[in-house]
Order: structure tokens, then C-alpha cells, then sequence
């Protein structure tokens, strides 16, 4: 595991540290309301959101793998939260049992994180990724667009949403969708004329300056209003081992909302700044910067897809940005809390439609899509849309089902797809290409030319026990009454196991019943190792190194049958 302060740092220079301090700028204006906003739909006093910030900001940065990463109170696990703590009938308020929720979560992050459990973030394939974060993205933006509107902000999932704000657009608040649509377009405007200068930063101060020199909050425009000043109490929540019993299945969920939603983004600035992300490293980030936030009384926090794009759009290219952010909110609960009172959630809601329209990668979606040609939707039919239907089905899960759901739904999917494929395996039939003798699939060269009674095959994936029956099938699906020998090309055979084994030595049997003499040819190490071990004499005797050499033997075969002897001629 690499050592933390190597990992979030790596990006900072001398040079560019002016850039992290702006971008921290840049995201604290953001974060500062969002963070009062989230932890209101949480059911606690927005003070709690800002009492989660700094802490946890310090303690990612130090054990995070994410340069650009900024976590903090976000949408749906505030709402997980909220549900969570709903439900518990304890003895403890409110406040108290979502500050130890998000130490129960962290502690399993971190626990996660040395159990080196990372490697269950491999089960979130691309695909199911980029779907996932395109779900979030356009469930965020339609729970913004209200803001931008003026008008009250529906409930449900994201059409049930969305068909509210179209019904309720006869209430719209004329100053309110003014100061939003020229807030976005200050900001999207900025990000192509200007990309150096702060766009976010820009629209805040901007909408700030609007409702105070023209009295907008008079008009209907919504502003965040007076924030509650003070550092926050520090200690263990008192909360019982009954209630936390009772919060441990929702914060596991919780976890692995937090978990994805923050890879998620980490992944995606990571690839474009061209560094890696560790999954046990990011886990140990999130746990403690959970731990952070629960011991200051704030509230569950992760990685932030829009506050994150923020961060990355302003120029971030360390975990400074993130500590002057962490500095900037200890700031503001002390001596700034009246900076935001006439920030508009309307320029709030633009901000953050602004940074996460990047998100919603429809190209991305498209590309997965063209990737089923027409050769591989011949070869494995639906399943050539394997990485399409998995991120549709988490985009859609999340849309539909929730968060949570939609996640499950887009892994499962993927792992459906990816256990039917295993087991249907592509059997490809050879021949040799005219020119060069090179042995070829004759679907993809039909010019190839076979050899007269021999049909030499080749499975394309490691032989197991899902697919030992299919293969099989397929062998004996080429097999035709002028067949008298089968070369199995076994060169792209990762792997094999003893039914596969089996398999293929009653396969030997059954093809020498009907006269067809059943060839191996390019075994490799694990392969041959296992064949040699199991002790099954046919299989390991018409073993060849090449398809040439098996082909060979085969055409002796039929030049001088078994039950001919070639001397006696």
C-alpha cells in the first residue's frame, strides 16, 4: 500500500500551487452552501454539514490516493443517512445518531481498507461505472433544476422528479430563473472563452452582489440565509451499542454507495491526468474521513462527483486545494458565516448543473454501443452488448430504482452477461490463409482453405465447467459425414480444470466411435501441466505442439487408417 502523503500530493509543484489555492477557493464557495443544503435533507441542522467538512477534507488528504477527489456531505448518502436514522427508535437525537452513523462507517471503511477489500471495486466494471455516474449526474441535475426555477422540488426517482418540476413550471419565479440562467451562463460561458478563470467562483460572487444591490430576496429569490457560527463539539456521539447494532446494515450499504460514488470520480480525473487510483487506498481515505467527520458532529461524507469536477475545472492538481478548502470552512464557521447569507440557490443550483453536465458521457454510452460489431453480434448475439447493457442498466437503476438499487442492478448485469458469455465461448473453425498458411477463423476470412476431412477448432476462453458441455456441443456441431479427424487448437486456452478434462477425454471417445480421430495442438503450461496430471493417455498422446503438426498427424491418419498397416503395402 503506498504511503498516503506520496499519493495525494504527487501532483504538487512549486509552480502550480497558486492553482490549488484558487481551486480551493473555488470549491469552499461551492461546498460551503451545498453542505448546508445536504445536511438539511439528512434531517439535522445545516450547521452539521459544515461541521463535517474540515476534518474530514484533512484526513482524505492524508490517507486518499485521489489528487483531485474532494469529499464532503453529498445528496445520496445525506439521504441514506436521513432514512437510516429514521428508523431508529433510540434514546439519542437526531444529530447525535448521524454523527455516529458516520462513524460506523468509517470504521468499516477502514476496516474494508486493510482487509485490502478493494478489489471488490474490480466487480464495478467501466461500463457499469460510466453508467453509474451518468444516473448520479442526471439525478442531481434534476433535483437542482428546481432551484433554478423557483419551484418547490418534487420527490420519487428521477422521472417522478422531473415530471414535477414540468407540471409546477407555471410557478416559476421570473428574478429566480433570471439569476439561474445567467448564473449558468456566466459559468458554462467562462468555461469555454476563459477556461483559466474561476467560472464557479465568478457566478457566486456575482449572485451575491445581484440580491444585495437589488433587494432580489424581496422578489421570491431564494437565498441560503444565516448560517449558525462557532466551531463544532468534539467527541464520541453518544449513541448506544444497541442503536449502533442497529445502523450497521445501513451503513455497509452506505459504504458502498460512498465507495463507488467517490471511485467513481476519483477514476475519472485520474484517467485524465493520466495517474492511478488504489481501491485499498481510497477505502482507508473514505473510512477516515468518515472517522473525522463523526468525531467533529457532522455527518456521513464521500467523495463529491460535483464538487470534485469543481475542484478539477478551477485547476486543481493536489490535496492542497483540499486543505485550503478544509481551512477556508474552518473560517467560515468562525468568522464568516454571514458571507453567504445572499447567495442565491438559484446560482447554487447552476454552479453545480454546471459541473456535472460533464458527467453525462452520452458519447461514452454510444461507444459502448458501436462496440458490438456485426462480426461479434454473429459470434455471441446479445452478449456482444454486454458492456452497453450494463451501463443501461445501472444508468437506468439509478433513474428508476434509487442509487443503491441502480448500483446492484448495473453489477449484476454485468456479471450475468459475463457468466453467460464464459459459458458460451466462442469455437472458432480455421483454415490456412492462401498467402502466408497462417491458420485463421474462417468466419472473420472466408477466403481461408480448409483441409480436406480435417476441421481443425479453436476455443477462444479457458475451458471450465460452465462451458465444458457447450464446447463440446460445438465440436460436434462441425463435425460432417466426410470427417475423419478434429484438430483442437488449444494455443488460446488460458486455463482448463478437471471437467473440462473429462470432457474432452469422453469426447475423444465418442468422436473414435464414429472413426474421427480427436487431435490437440498448441497445449500451454497450465493446460498441459493438468492433462499430464490426470493420466488420461488419449488426450495427452494426440498432443502436438502446433496446428501444423496436428494436422499432419491427422492427415497421415487418414492416409493410412488404424486398421491398415502402412508396411504391408
Amino acid at each position: 500500500m503506498k504511503v498516503p502523503l506520496l499519493t495525494s500530493f504527487e501532483g504538487c509543484r512549486a509552480d502550480r500551487i497558486g492553482r490549488d489555492l484558487l481551486a480551493g477557493l473555488t470549491v469552499w464557495a461551492v461546498l460551503v452552501p451545498e453542505a448546508l443544503a445536504y445536511a438539511t435533507s439528512a434531517g439535522v441542522s445545516p450547521v452539521i454539514g459544515l461541521y463535517a467538512a474540515p476534518a474530514a477534507l484533512l484526513l482524505y488528504a492524508l490517507f486518499g490516493s485521489s489528487r483531485h477527489l474532494v469529499v464532503g456531505p453529498m445528496a445520496a448518502t445525506a439521504a441514506l443517512s436521513g432514512a437510516a436514522v429514521a428508523g431508529i427508535s433510540g434514546d439519542a437525537d437526531a444529530a447525535t445518531l448521524t454523527a455516529g452513523l458516520a462513524l460506523l462507517v468509517g470504521a468499516l471503511g477502514i476496516l474494508a481498507g486493510l482487509a485490502r477489500l478493494g478489489f471488490l471495486a474490480s466487480f464495478i466494471s467501466e461500463p457499469v461505472l460510466k453508467g453509474f455516474i451518468v444516473g448520479l449526474a442526471l439525478t442531481i441535475i434534476v433535483g437542482q433544476l428546481p432551484k433554478l426555477f423557483g419551484v418547490p422540488r418534487g420527490e420519487g426517482d428521477f422521472f417522478e422528479k422531473a415530471w414535477h418540476l414540468v407540471t409546477s413550471l407555471g410557478g416559476t419565479n421570473g428574478w429566480t430563473l433570471a439569476v439561474g440562467a445567467g448564473s449558468l451562463a456566466v459559468v458554462l460561458v467562462l468555461h469555454r472563452v476563459s477556461p483559466r478563470l474561476p467560472a464557479p467562483l465568478v457566478a457566486v460572487v456575482l449572485g451575491i452582489v445581484a440580491v444585495s444591490v437589488f433587494d432580489l430576496d424581496a422578489e421570491g429569490v431564494e437565498i441560503v440565509g444565516r448560517i449558525e457560527g462557532g466551531l463544532p463539539p468534539l467527541g464520541l456521539p453518544s449513541v448506544s451499542g444497541s442503536d449502533y447494532a442497529a445502523l450497521l446494515a445501513s451503513a455497509a450499504g452506505i459504504l458502498l454507495v460512498a465507495f463507488a460514488e467517490g471511485i467513481g470520480a476519483a477514476k475519472n480525473y485520474a484517467a485524465q491526468e493520466h495517474y492511478e487510483i488504489d481501491p485499498n487506498q481510497e477505502l482507508l481515505g473514505v473510512g477516515a474521513a468518515n472517522i473525522g467527520a463523526g468525531l467533529s458532529s457532522g455527518m456521513i461524507v464521500n467523495g463529491s462527483l460535483s464538487k470534485t469536477a469543481v475542484n478539477a475545472s478551477a485547476g486543481a492538481v493536489s490535496q492542497i486545494s483540499g486543505i485550503v478548502v478544509a481551512a477556508l470552512t474552518v473560517m467560515t464557521l468562525l468568522f464568516l458565516t454571514g458571507l453567504f447569507a445572499n447567495l442565491p440557490e438559484a446560482t447554487l443550483a447552476a454552479v453545480v448543473i454546471a459541473a456535472v453536465m460533464r458527467l453525462v458521457d452520452v458519447r461514452g454510452l454510444r461507444k459502448y454501443a458501436r462496440l458490438a460489431t456485426p462480426s461479434l453480434r454473429r459470434i455471441y448475439g446479445v452478449t456482444a452488448y454486454a458492456d452497453f447493457l450494463a451501463a443501461a442498466s445501472a444508468m437506468v437503476g439509478v433513474l428508476v430504482l434509487d442509487i443503491l438499487p441502480g448500483l446492484f442492478l448495473g453489477v449484476a448485469v454485468s456479471v450475468l452477461l459475463l457468466l453467460f458469455r464464459a459459458s458460451r465461448p466462442h469455437v472458432a473453425e480455421l483454415g490456412r490463409t492462401p498467402d502466408s498458411g497462417r491458420w485463421v477463423d474462417l468466419q472473420r476470412h472466408p477466403d481461408a482453405v480448409t483441409e480436406p476431412g480435417i476441421v481443425v477448432l479453436r476455443p477462444e476462453a479457458g475451458l471450465i465447467y460452465a462451458n465444458a458441455d457447450n464446447v463440446a456441443a460445438a465440436v460436434r456441431g462441425h463435425v460432417h459425414d466426410d470427417t475423419r479427424a478434429v484438430v483442437l487448437d488449444t494455443a488460446s486456452v488460458p486455463g482448463i480444470d478437471i471437467t473440462a478434462v473429462e470432457m474432452l477425454d469422453r469426447l475423444y471417445a465418442d468422436l473414435e466411435h464414429h472413426r474421427i480421430r480427436l487431435l490437440f495442438a498448441g497445449e500451454i503450461g497450465q493446460v498441459r501441466d493438468l492433462l499430464d496430471a490426470t493420466g488420461i493417455a488419449s488426450v495427452v498422446t494426440d498432443a502436438h505442439s502446433t496446428v501444423d503438426a496436428a494436422v499432419t498427424a491427422a492427415r497421415r491418419n487418414l492416409d493410412h487408417p488404424p486398421d491398415t498397416d502402412p508396411t504391408s503395402a
